[in-house]
C-alpha cells in the first residue's frame, strides 16, 4: 500500500498527440520530502508534473497518490501575462479557493494563511500592488506563495526560481524547505544541479525515460549528467 503522500508511477507513458514525451517512467517520489526532476530540454520534466497534476492525460501504466488531494502547481512567471488585472493579494488569496471556492467570503482563517504567505515569501510590503508591474522575482515569489496557501499535501513547481535573483531564490528555496519540514510532498523541476543535489531524492529524466532515481549524490554522477545532456563526461 503506498504511504500518504508517497507518488508512485509505475510503467507510466504520456503523449501530447502523436509525440510521445514520457516512455515506460516507473519511480517512487517520497512523502514529505523535497524531489528534484532534472533533464536537459525536451527530456519530459514538465511533461511528468502535468501528468501528476492531470492535467496530461496518461497513455498507459499509472500514477497513484497516496492519498493526496488535489495538487498545488505553480507555473513559472514568464507564463502569467503583464496585463492580468489582480494585485499580490488577490493572487495569494487564490489560493484558498481550493477549500472555500471563488465566491464564498474568506474567513478569519483564510485571511491568515494568506498573511503568513505572504510573510514566507517576503511580500507582504507589495501585497497592494499588481503582478503586472512586478520583477520577475517578485512575481515567482507571489505565484509560490499562492501554491502554499492552498495547503496541499502535494506541491508541484516548474522551475520556481529560473532566471531569479539571488535573494529572490533564497526565499523561494527556504519556504520549500518549510514545506518538506511541515509534510507536503515537493516536487520540482530544475536545471539547476546545485540546487537538485541539495534536495533529498531525484529523478534524472532522458528523452521521456528515467535514467536514474534516488539520492541525488548517487544519481547525479558525472557519467550519468553527461548521458542526460548528452555530453562526454568531465571528470
Amino acid at each position: 500500500m503506498t504511504g500518504k503522500g508517497t507518488i508512485v508511477l509505475r510503467d507510466l507513458s504520456a503523449s501530447y498527440g502523436r509525440r510521445e514525451v514520457l516512455r515506460r517512467v516507473t519511480a517512487e517520489v517520497p512523502a514529505a520530502r523535497i524531489t528534484t526532476v532534472v533533464g536537459a530540454n525536451g527530456a519530459g520534466k514538465s511533461s511528468l508534473l502535468n501528468v501528476i497534476a492531470g492535467v496530461l492525460p496518461v497513455s498507459s501504466g499509472s500514477v497513484v497518490t497516496g492519498g493526496c488531494g488535489r495538487p498545488a502547481y505553480v507555473t513559472q512567471h514568464s507564463e502569467v501575462s503583464d496585463s492580468v488585472p489582480i494585485t499580490v493579494r488577490a493572487a495569494v488569496t487564490m489560493g484558498r479557493w481550493a477549500h472555500r471556492g471563488p465566491w464564498r467570503r474568506l474567513t478569519r482563517r483564510d485571511r491568515a494563511v494568506v498573511d503568513d504567505c505572504l510573510a514566507r515569501l517576503d511580500i507582504t510590503s507589495i501585497a497592494d500592488r499588481r503582478l503586472g508591474v512586478l520583477s520577475g522575482g517578485q512575481r515567482q515569489r507571489a505565484l509560490v506563495a499562492q501554491g502554499l496557501a492552498q495547503q496541499s499535501d502535494l506541491l508541484l513547481l516548474d522551475e520556481p526560481s529560473v532566471g531569479l535573483d539571488l535573494p529572490a531564490q533564497a526565499r523561494i528555496e527556504e519556504a520549500l524547505q518549510d514545506a518538506g519540514r511541515d509534510g507536503v510532498t515537493v516536487l520540482r523541476v530544475t536545471h539547476d544541479l546545485t540546487v537538485a543535489g541539495r534536495a533529498d531524492h531525484c529523478l534524472l529524466l532522458s528523452a521521456g525515460t528515467l535514467l536514474a532515481e534516488g539520492p541525488p549524490n548517487t544519481v547525479l554522477t558525472p557519467e550519468r549528467v553527461a548521458t542526460a545532456w548528452g555530453v562526454p563526461p568531465i571528470h
